[in-house]
């Protein structure tokens, strides 16, 4: 293998760029429905609207076939209530998942009326969601006669708040059998799947595109969305899509708070292209945001701790019981069958382990005791469940090229070890445009699915939402005409997005990601004041009209980084912004305000909202059911809806 570094002291010099550089070209696409990003969602909803009939372009950063969060698998096709083996209503489970305050009622019921029919239509595409081989015969979850392997997770036992478990009881399954609500997937096969029959279907793919704008008609903030601005991260080109109705779906903003490249390769687990795009194309377009106050600790691969997956005892380490450096069982759950599938102990249990740790009854490290699983057991825990997740299937091959056998050896667990992720290093949060029963945000002709909704859920719900939203907005093309582009805000933005290549010094990407980040640090951290909160959009300010005039870039993938600094900029002043509308605390958006130290006080249990009006910020609200019956408002807008197999 050729590292970088073999090419600097071969040669003294960074290789050529190898490909042409056409900064003043320029294309012009016209489509009827044009899907902003290519990950699970974009490619569900480039195939939905396709197979309405319409034209159909596909713009994605990456390469389609494995970009994105869920580009490289799934373990878990988790919320398909449906599923013949289900026991339970699938509008009821829509209603116990949205139970906790500021979930989204409308994905989350999309997603339980539909991510079985989504599933069995992957499988007609050729993904593979059974075992046909009969690899796992014996296995606890196996269904013989349908060969789906249903997933311990959420058979019982579904966390509301982490570290607090909560029994389930349904009126659809009173004797109180398993849910059987989640299945067990072989995802590494699911997105070629998904390219392969967006080509088919004739949907225009665009790889190695970023899309930077959302354009307006008349240019107007806020007003109808008739397209999108991107250029090629290869060749420069700029590019101009003209469109009837547009899906976003470029997913979260992982990198908003920590920028990490040399020490970790990146900042965490997730997709490197999550920097907030769509979020920050929808909030300068004038779209209503919400959620977007919502924050948590960083814990997933930072670089500064052991990466989440590649420790024994969380995420798709299914019944792999927990024990101490002498072999001793802890009363850790195993996510498995016989907790019910919880993930974490409960508070009692933490207690428990801590003081044990505290006497020596419990000695450290801990370990994953994969030897002593049955071995079966053990087989679909480690091939199935961690060789099919999105990203410790990389993590598994390292360790058996390294030696490791999960029949032989233990797999260290780094809980109590290591330490917590300092308070800093934040995610940002599942906020995300304000949405209808259409999956249509306050904009008309902008669709919104999979992770880019606020309070988004796992892979199922971006395939499901993505779906959705595809056929809602074909339906919408179909029924509007063309509008013209505004010149001037394609003039506009082309000057904005070639700026950095016009200067011959300044500083790199690094740098303004790194400011960034340590802005939204400082001041946007755990704790929040009035003061905090506004020094820090004025140090947003700052980079703005100081810094970013000085970004200067190399090449087009360069370019590419420096404007994902520039999303990730205005994504972080839309958090702000929201953080100083919501004037109290929360536990369940794990906000804390110093001068507002009332928790979750009942006048605000609500969804606050921020949005662009004439560049100025407008606050607003929602009542937390602002979707109303949720059964009945999803039926009067589907009247039409067959399904592929139409659930059971």
């Amino acid at each position: 293998m050729t590292r970088w570094h073999d090419f600097i002291e071969k040669d003294g010099r960074p290789p050529a760029w190898p490909y042409p550089i056409h900064y003043d070209k320029e294309q012009e696409i016209d489509t009827d429905v044009l899907i902003i990003g290519g990950g699970i969602a974009g490619c569900w909803a480039a195939i939905s609207a396709a197979r309405k009939g319409v034209r159909v372009t596909l713009v994605e950063k990456g390469d389609t076939v494995r970009s994105g969060a869920g580009g490289p698998g799934c373990d878990h096709w988790c919320n398909a209530p449906a599923n013949p083996l289900s026991n339970v209503d699938p509008d009821e489970w829509a209603q116990h998942m949205t139970e906790p305050p500021y979930s989204n009622g409308i994905g989350t019921q999309i997603q339980c009326r539909e991510d079985w029919d989504t599933l069995l239509e992957m499988e007609q595409m050729g993904g593979k969601i059974r075992d046909t081989k009969d690899e796992y015969v014996g296995a606890k979850g196996r269904d013989e006669k349908t060969k789906l392997m249903i997933s311990p997770r959420y058979t019982k036992v579904h966390s509301y708040i982490p570290g607090m478990q909560k029994p389930v009881t349904l009126k659809s399954n009173p004797e109180g059998k398993l849910n059987n609500v989640v299945i067990r997937v072989w995802g590494s096969t699911f997105k070629p799947v998904l390219k392969r029959e967006c080509k088919r279907l004739g949907v225009k793919i665009f790889d190695r595109v970023m899309v930077t704008s959302l354009l307006t008609e008349k240019g107007v903030q806020g007003a109808r969305v008739i397209g999108a601005t991107g250029f090629n991260n290869r060749t420069g080109e700029f590019m101009v899509f003209k469109s009837k109705a547009a899906v976003l779906a470029t997913a979260g903003d992982w990198s908003l708070f920590l920028m990490n490249t040399e020490l970790a390769g990146y900042n965490f687990f997730r997709s490197r292209t999550t920097t907030g795009d769509g979020a920050a194309m929808a909030w300068r377009a004038g779209a209503a945001l919400t959620v977007m106050e919502r924050n948590g600790v960083l814990m997933l691969g930072t670089g500064f701790k052991h990466t989440w997956y590649g420790g024994a005892g969380d995420a798709s380490y299914e019944n792999v019981p927990i024990v101490d450096a002498n072999g001793k069982r802890l009363p850790w759950p195993t996510q498995g069958w016989e907790d019910a599938g919880a993930m974490r102990p409960t508070p009692e249990n933490m207690e428990k382990i801590i003081k044990g740790i505290q006497s020596g009854e419990y000695a450290l490290p801990f370990y994953g005791d994969f030897p002593g699983m049955p071995e079966v057991e053990r087989r679909a825990t480690w091939k199935l469940m961690l060789g099919e997740e999105s990203t410790t299937r990389n993590i598994t091959e390292s360790y058996e090229k390294g030696g490791f056998d999960p029949a032989k050896h233990l797999l260290q667990n780094y809980s109590f070890i290591e330490g917590n992720s300092p308070a800093q290093w934040r995610t940002a949060g599942g906020g995300g445009p304000v949405v209808d029963w259409d999956l249509k945000s306050t904009l008309d002709g902008l669709y919104v699915a999979g992770e880019q909704t606020f309070s988004a859920g796992d892979h199922s719900y971006a395939a499901a939402t993505g779906r959705y939203a595809g056929r809602k907005a074909a339906d919408y093309s179909q029924q509007v005409g063309k509008a013209e582009i505004s010149k001037d805000q394609v003039t506009l933005e082309k000057a904005r997005i070639y700026a950095p290549v016009r200067r011959t010094d300044g500083i790199d990407w690094k740098e303004l990601h790194a400011g960034i980040a340590r802005a939204m640090q400082y001041f946007c951290s755990e704790y929040k004041t009035e003061h905090l909160l506004k020094m820090g959009l004025d140090a947003l300010k700052e980079i703005e009209e100081v810094f970013v005039p000085r970004l200067y870039v190399l090449d087009p993938h360069k370019l590419m980084r420096g404007i994902e600094d520039l999303s990730l900029l205005a994504h972080g002043q839309a958090i702000i912004n929201a953080s100083l509308a919501r004037k109290a605390s929360s536990r369940m958006l794990n906000f804390l305000r110093i001068d507002y130290p009332k928790v979750d006080p009942p006048d605000w249990h609500k969804f606050v909202t921020v949005q662009m009006e004439n560049n100025k910020v407008k606050v607003g609200e929602m009542p937390l059911d602002y979707w109303g019956d949720m059964k009945a408002n999803y039926e009067a807008r589907n009247k039409d809806y067959a399904g592929v197999y139409q659930g059971k």
